[in-house]
């Protein structure tokens, strides 16, 4: 497994950095042209906006904490973001 911050390290909560996406998309080539079995893990400000843009770059592994801690109801929180990435996933190897 590969994991990839997508916030400045230190402190939850933080913004969705666009700017690792390009990085993602680079790790996810690498690994698929290696031939491994490595998994893509993006950590930081995964949400149910965030999960779908991560996983069009590669990523098939992510870590929601506020997304999912602050929310009313953790478990529905959990639900609408496995669903979310697991379609553009889905989309992605169709």
């Amino acid at each position: 497994m590969l994991l990839i911050m997508t916030v400045e390290p230190g402190f939850g909560g933080q913004p969705f950095l666009d700017l690792t996406l390009p990085k993602i998309r680079r790790a996810r080539e690498a690994v698929e042209g290696s031939g491994l079995g490595v998994a893509i893990q993006v950590d930081g400000g995964i949400t149910e906006e965030t999960i779908a843009r991560a996983a069009e770059a590669g990523a098939n592994v992510f870590v929601a904490g506020s997304a999912v801690y602050g929310a009313d109801d953790p478990s529905a929180a959990i639900d609408l973001l496995r669903a979310k990435g697991s379609r553009t996933l889905r989309a992605a190897t169709e």
